[in-house]
């Protein structure tokens, strides 16, 4: 099932306190970019972010975003805009870490 583009803009506009926050679109998903890195994506009309240490503690459940995929962590609460930006803006320290 591909996801809708009404839950796209959604997801985008919750966060729009993440800084520069980009979308592509991928076979009918859409993968969601912070400053030119890759922190997860829309799937299914999910919201998953890529897993590192330093999101590990926000007490996530993982999901497999396509078959084949490594395991991503889902956001289950995407209506609380100030968590999800405190989520991804760690998601993405930690992937510019690596």
């Amino acid at each position: 099932m591909a996801s809708t583009k009404e839950y796209r803009d959604y997801v985008l506009e919750q966060l729009s306190e993440v800084p520069d926050v980009t979308c592509r679109p991928m076979m009918g998903e859409f993968l969601l970019y912070s400053g030119g890195v890759l922190f997860g994506g829309v799937y299914d009309d999910r919201l998953l972010l890529k897993i590192v240490p330093e999101n590990r503690g926000f007490d996530m459940s993982e999901a497999i975003p396509y078959d084949g995929a490594r395991p991503m962590y889902l956001v289950e609460d995407v209506d609380d805009r100030e968590k999800v930006a405190e989520i991804v803006k760690a998601t993405v320290e930690g992937l510019v870490k690596a």
